[in-house]
């Protein structure tokens, strides 16, 4: 995957050959820099490769046009950034139910309200992002990425802005929603302890996975 700069062009990632099966639990672990994030945007059809095929179930993402990849998204994939990315003039019970108003979802709010309720936030509906803790606001985050019932879930650096205790918090409930959602997760972190948590654990420097193969194939399945 090529970037281009004022300096010209920057490989960002480089000979990548992943495949990530159902249900998985993957660690991506990687120092500041090496391209975690940039491989997460990808596997999630927010940037597209310069070449090699981006594969997630049947359909190939690289070849798709910006609203069949928005469509993809809102109905299978689920993304928690470390910034939270919450809407600030929307209540928690708002930005929880946002994505399952746009995908056009019989009773968003209800099923919002009980996502809450799973993430601990059943008395903080009405709150606004201004409101909350860091971690209520990661926690609404993880509530609203599981609000169409995706079955791939990211989460990039997700307690990058919390602390310690609170950090380890959102990490049990990030997992234990996982498996009670029965999605597949991909957690990126520069923590090789929190990546160590999941089944699988990927190390990328420089762009490149570390134990990556020849060909140039990323593929979700």
């Amino acid at each position: 995957m090529t970037l281009s700069s004022r300096a010209g062009p920057v490989e960002i990632l480089r000979d990548i050959n992943l495949t990530i099966h159902g249900g998985e639990t993957v660690g991506i672990v990687g120092p500041s820099g090496s391209g975690k994030t940039s491989l997460l945007m990808v596997m999630a059809g927010l940037e597209q490769v310069t070449s090699g095929r981006v594969m997630f179930a049947d359909h190939q993402m690289s070849t798709l046009n910006e609203d069949q990849l928005a469509l993809i998204r809102g109905e299978h994939i689920g993304i928690v950034f470390q910034s939270f990315n919450l809407v600030s003039t929307m209540t928690a019970l708002e930005n929880t139910a946002l994505p399952l108003e746009f995908s056009g979802a019989s009773e968003p709010f209800e099923r919002a309200r009980a996502l809450l309720e799973d993430v601990g936030l059943s008395h903080r509906h009405d709150h606004f992002p201004a409101q909350l803790s860091g971690g209520e606001k990661q926690r609404v985050a993880l509530a609203r990425a599981l609000a169409p019932k995706p079955s791939l879930l990211l989460a990039d650096e997700p307690t990058g802005n919390l602390d310690g205790k609170t950090g380890g918090e959102v990490i049990d409930l990030l997992f234990d929603l996982h498996k009670a959602h029965n999605t597949t997760l991909v957690l990126i972190t520069h923590d090789e302890a929190l990546a160590s948590r999941c089944q699988r654990q990927i190390k990328i420097e420089d762009g490149r996975i570390t134990t990556s193969a020849d060909n140039k194939i990323a593929k979700v399945q």
